[in-house]
């Protein structure tokens, strides 16, 4: 089966999600991580984050 491109990856959507929970509760921490881990999801696309 040919994989989905334009899905976003799981750690994408883990970043999304604790950047909302973060923002909601006004820990600028956990948004930041959040916001940090969704852009290291797009500079590897299809590929498992290793090291980070």
């Amino acid at each position: 089966m040919a994989e989905d491109k334009d899905k976003p990856s799981a750690n994408h959507l883990k970043g999304s999600v604790k950047e909302a929970i973060g923002k909601l509760t006004g820990d600028t921490r956990i948004a930041e991580e959040g916001q940090r881990e969704k852009q290291g999801s797009k500079a590897t696309p299809g590929k498992a984050n290793r090291g980070a």
